[in-house]
């Protein structure tokens, strides 16, 4: 009876194990970088964490998710967004048979693996993603509006309204369910008014970073748009990556500039001085005449002879000099 009992047990449990899908356990890639938080089926998902087929994979209105599949090839899932890998097939030769992507809402950026471009397929509300060899940006809204950002190789969009090639760098296309659709042209900031969303393309405009590798072109739109992080008015839905807080600048007074120096008037220019006139010259003095000769004295040259001097008389002693 145990024996039976064990053998009943076993069965089951075989049963059991064999209604589940075998491929619901199979992992088709891992993720290599996480952000905020980033949810898969059951619950938050970290660094290194398997993804698998069907699984849904979100993430917050500020995270960021970066995931490599087992052919090399890279899904970026941007803030706000959703997206499903609901079809796998792996060979033997590190290729895909079919890989396909079903993008519910956000944005997200593509690089293709090792596999042939015809495996690779997305799926949109509007459309489907043909991949042929290429790097590109796409952006799915809350009303199934897409948009197609090519950044390398090529890549074409169906929908209800045809097809569209992307063969240059930084065509976009943008199309809704209902089948209308724009010609490829290079996207610009009137795209992001197209859409209604300054942050559809968040890659490009420079508001969430990949890792090295990743990136591709920003095509210009990032200077179209002159985003400063720290003077971005009415945030939009999804909100950016926060970043870590810094500390405020010390406020500096402000120094009045100088008072410009009055002008110093010009001097009035000083009239030239009047010429004087040359002095008449001097008229000659006239010639002064001759002297005339001075009379010969009656005596000649000799002076008469003085008369002699009476002899002095001798002067009496002087009283008490003399003795």
């Amino acid at each position: 009876m145990s024996y039976l009992r064990r053998a009943v047990i076993v069965a089951l449990s075989l049963a059991l194990s064999g209604s589940q899908p075998a491929s619901a356990a199979e992992a088709v890639g891992e993720a290599i970088r996480i952000k905020t938080e980033v949810r898969g089926a059951s619950g938050p998902l970290v660094v290194k964490a398997p993804v698998h087929r069907d699984e849904r994979i979100s993430t917050s209105r500020s995270g960021l998710g970066q995931f490599v599949f087992r052919d090399g090839s890279k899904l970026a899932v941007g803030a706000g967004s959703s997206v499903v890998i609901d079809r796998f097939v792996f060979d033997d030769s590190k290729s895909v048979q079919k890989l396909t992507v079903a993008a519910a809402k956000g944005t997200f950026r593509w690089i293709s693996g090792n596999s042939k471009h015809s495996a690779y397929q997305i799926r949109t509300p509007a459309g489907t993603i043909g991949v042929r060899g290429t790097v590109f940006d796409f952006y799915v809204g809350g009303d199934g509006t897409t948009a197609v950002v090519l950044l390398s190789g090529a890549a074409d969009f169906c929908g209800r309204g045809g097809c569209r090639q992307l063969t240059r760098r930084c065509d976009c296309v943008v199309a809704k369910p209902n089948g209308a659709m724009t010609d490829a042209s290079p996207v610009n900031r009137g795209t992001l008014r197209m859409l209604g969303n300054r942050q559809a393309l968040p890659f490009l405009s420079g508001t969430q970073r990949l890792s090295p590798g990743w990136s591709g072109s920003g095509c210009g739109l990032a200077a179209a748009l002159e985003i400063r992080p720290d003077k971005v008015p009415n945030p939009p839905p999804v909100a950016t990556e926060p970043e870590p807080p810094q500390k405020p600048p010390k406020p500096r007074p402000h120094k009045p500039d100088p008072p410009d120096k009055p002008h110093k008037p010009h001097k009035p220019h000083k009239p030239d001085k009047p010429h004087k006139p040359d002095k008449p010259d001097r008229p000659d003095r006239p010639d002064r005449p001759d002297r005339p000769d001075r009379p010969e004295h009656p005596h000649g040259f000799d002076r008469p002879d003085r008369p002699d001097r009476p002899d002095r008389p001798d002067r009496p002693d002087r009283p008490g000099k003399w003795k």
